[in-house]
């Protein structure tokens, strides 16, 4: 069975063993639930038999590698595309048409009218959105994020990071129960980073549920409730950080050496070793003794640190989708 089946398997044979669960999944009253969905282009089926539900209030996190149906995914969940099959539900009912109250979505590909002002795109995109208290929401977000003094700008004149942070308001103007954000962090500096996140939290706190894709795997794992992966079209992954990290085992060294990733080559035990420089992450082989490895590397050169591991998010992505798989147009 290859790399990919296997994950797929295992992902299907958890949906089906949870069909009852699937049913109660109501009861936690799901904000967004996607019903083997189906899309396909010409003949790549980007999206294929998917299902999963998202809980009401959680953050959720998209992952997956370009190419596998992430952003395909949010737009029919946009009604932007139209499944070809399956059935998309938001607050327990199936949508239909192109409007879609009370949901807040930031595409990946983003966009301002250059010549406007700050202010008065943003009341332009509220009034749209029915929000309400538009003046007083406008200062806040602006205030929060440090804009207040290019509120009277014109777009074109706002940097890159600027005109992230303006889409972003534009997004949330009306605090919508729902929020789908496509690759939201990408282009930000780490400042502006930690201001967004803090916004995404602060919504959530009252009450919104987060959808959002991302390729930072650092930052879905330290603020993502539940954690979705599709692969070619396919779900391999959807549950918890930490019940997606047991059905991996713990078979991960994370080790600092005196010498580095070049005494780690030819051990015994040793599967595959990832190398970040100053810090390698060992992935061992299912028969093989941790202790025996350490042992190993103790007796070629000095060790500063080292600690058994789950796998993290970045390695498990790795495993499932390889650097080997390429890139799929319109998915």
């Amino acid at each position: 069975m290859s790399k990919f089946k296997q994950f797929y398997s295992l992902a299907k044979s958890d949906d089906h063993q949870g069909k009852v669960k699937k049913m109660n999944y109501t009861n936690q009253m799901n904000t967004i639930e996607l019903l083997n969905i189906t899309k396909t282009f010409n003949n790549h089926r980007a999206v294929d038999d998917l299902s999963l539900s998202v809980p009401k209030g959680s953050i959720y996190g998209f992952i997956g590698p370009n190419g596998s149906g992430k952003t395909t995914t949010i737009r029919m969940m946009m009604n932007i595309f139209y499944p070809d099959s399956g059935v998309i539900k938001l607050f327990g009912r199936e949508h239909s048409g192109s409007r879609i109250n009370n949901v807040g979505y930031l595409p990946e590909e983003r966009g301002l009218y250059k010549k406007m002002k700050v202010r008065e795109i943003l009341r332009f995109h509220a009034s749209l959105k029915n929000a309400n208290n538009i003046n007083q929401e406008i200062n806040y977000w602006l205030n929060k994020f440090d804009l207040t003094d290019w509120a009277n700008k014109k777009v074109e004149t706002l940097s890159k990071g600027m005109s992230q942070k303006i889409q972003f308001i534009v997004t949330i103007i009306d605090r919508p129960e729902i929020i789908i954000l496509d690759e939201p962090f990408s282009g930000l500096d780490p400042v502006n980073t930690e201001v967004l996140k803090a916004a995404i939290l602060e919504l959530r706190s009252d009450g919104a549920t987060i959808v959002f894709s991302t390729h930072d795997m650092g930052v879905a794992e330290k603020m993502c409730d539940y954690i979705f992966m599709i692969h070619k079209g396919k779900k391999v992954l959807d549950g918890t950080l930490s019940s997606i990290q047991d059905k991996f085992g713990t078979d991960t060294i994370r080790i600092q050496t005196e010498g580095g990733y070049a005494t780690l080559q030819n051990i015994p035990g040793i599967e595959k070793v990832n190398d970040f420089g100053q810090m390698q992450e060992i992935r061992i082989s299912p028969e093989a003794d941790s202790q025996n490895i350490i042992r190993s590397i103790l007796s070629k050169t000095y060790v500063s640190k080292f600690e058994t591991a789950k796998p993290s998010l970045n390695e498990i992505f790795i495993r499932i989708a390889g650097p080997e798989e390429k890139e799929v147009k319109n998915a």
